[in-house]
């Protein structure tokens, strides 16, 4: 089965840190550009942070920069998002997709109604004291 699965999320008190991870299973992420993507109750997916395989390029959203990181473990067929100075605002369902997708900002910034080749189910983060 070709799947995408996140975990590492959680409750967290403002300041903390979370390390999410987005397990590919059935496939190689090798090729793929990997993002982090996220959605609150009323807002539209914003996406959070972008790598692609060809150089290791990122992307982050200016609402994350300087607090989070997104790596790549292709040993493991896992991409991380690690995130520090954690804020209420960051509360979300937090999902990982994969697509083939040449270029990393253009990953992160796609249509809310376009579809990647791969999402995960979600994981909740929620950040509040």
């Amino acid at each position: 089965q070709l799947q995408l699965v996140e975990s590492g999320g959680g409750l967290v008190q403002p300041g903390g840190s979370l390390r999410l991870s987005c397990a590919a299973s059935g496939f190689t992420l090798d090729y793929y550009a990997i993002g982090w993507f996220r959605q609150a109750p009323g807002k539209e997916r914003e996406g959070v942070s972008c790598i692609i395989s060809s150089d290791g390029s990122t992307y982050y959203a200016d609402s994350v920069k300087g607090r989070f990181t997104i790596s790549r473990d292709n040993a493991k067929n896992t991409v991380y998002l690690q995130m520090n100075s954690l804020k209420p605002e960051d509360t979300a369902v937090y999902y990982c997709a994969a697509d083939l997708i040449t270029t990393v900002r253009a990953m992160c910034v796609m249509p809310p109604t376009y579809e990647y080749d791969y999402w995960g189910q979600g994981t909740q983060v929620t950040v509040s004291s």
